[in-house]
């Protein structure tokens, strides 16, 4: 799988079109363009290798060179080992695992070290790397290759994770992912990667920890991120038809995660779904809806309900794994419930 041709200019006379994909090379490449510090490395990132499995950094090796572009040997733990030592001595690297249940490999590195130098130091050093990982279900990838992680890390204080769901907030979630000064996960959905939508403006930032209204509603939110918001997107218009208001947020970040936009949404609506495609027991969305029962206890209309993969590694039969992960169908039954309780 190859990347495709290159976004065209967001200021165009007709409204240019992007993909996830062709959005994180831009900002990886804005990125290195303005500072020299900025290095990527991971198993295949280099030219002609294609930038990796699905061509994420095609052409950055022969634009930036490949001491600034390098392809290493598969070793997960070089990878992160690698990265933290160079972000210590003033790099800003973007290291890639190649799939997120690779992180598993590298999960003292992570976890023991890029986490905590920050504070194990006292504050005297920061360790400002981007680790770069993709994952989801929709590929018959089987049970090793697709898991959504997310609240491991975002368990672990001192990383920041974030999933975009879109061309601009790929490309703007990876722009204050390389400018912030400690350890982000940016997690990235395969399936997602050559969905075509609005084109990102050269610049542009997503700030790390703000989530996005994507439509507002009265009766019910739906809090979902990643590939889920291509789920909710069209529930939110089925449930339309049918007489509910549903107000949809994109998370973006899962860690730190808005608080505030979420709780004032859910407040106005008294009802909420949160919707992710990892598995449903200590998924993200417990922490979410444990915070909305401690805030808003005595408010809500009925209690928040969560869609989540199945408590089980990830099917590589093609109807069980599409039975794995919440559908369109399953959050609008779940909203319609939610009114009828």
């Amino acid at each position: 799988m190859n990347a495709e041709t290159p976004m065209a200019p967001a200021n165009s006379a007709k409204a240019a079109k992007a993909n996830i994909l062709q959005g994180i090379n831009a900002a990886i490449a804005d990125a290195m363009e303005e500072d020299e510090n900025v290095i990527a490395l991971g198993e295949d990132l280099a030219d002609p290798e294609e930038g990796g499995v699905c061509g994420v950094t095609k052409g950055l090796s022969s634009r930036f060179g490949e001491h600034r572009v390098r392809s290493t040997p598969i070793s997960e733990q070089a990878i992160i080992g690698a990265a933290i030592g160079a972000s210590l001595v003033g790099f800003k690297p973007i290291a890639e695992i190649m799939l997120m249940n690779f992180t598993t490999v590298a999960m003292d590195m992570i976890v023991n070290h890029a986490a905590k130098l920050r504070f194990m130091s006292g504050g005297q050093t920061h360790v400002p790397i981007v680790i770069r990982t993709m994952t989801g279900t929709g590929f018959a990838s089987g049970g090793q290759h697709c898991d959504y992680l997310e609240a491991w890390f975002a368990h672990t204080a001192g990383i920041k994770v974030v999933a975009p769901s879109s061309p601009q907030d790929a490309y703007g979630l990876m722009r204050s992912a390389i400018d912030d000064p400690d350890p982000v996960l940016f997690i990235e959905n395969l399936p997602t990667y050559w969905s075509p939508a609005e084109a990102p403006e050269k610049g542009h930032r997503v700030p790390i920890g703000k989530a996005n209204v994507l439509s507002e509603g009265s009766d019910v939110t739906i809090i979902a991120y990643a590939r889920m918001i291509q789920e909710a997107t069209p529930a939110v218009a089925k449930l339309r038809e049918a007489g509910i208001s549903a107000e949809l947020i994109d998370l973006r970040t899962i860690a730190p995660w808005d608080q505030e936009t979420v709780v004032k949404s859910v407040a106005k609506t008294g009802r909420a779904i949160i919707v992710h495609e990892a598995v449903t027991p200590f998924g993200a969305g417990a922490e979410i809806a444990a915070v909305l029962n401690e805030q808003l206890f005595g408010r809500l209309k009925a209690p928040v309900k969560r869609l989540g993969g199945a408590f089980c590694p990830v099917p590589f039969s093609k109807p069980l794994e599409t039975a794995f992960a919440p559908q369109t169908a399953d959050i609008v039954a779940a909203a319609e419930a939610l009114i009828k309780s």
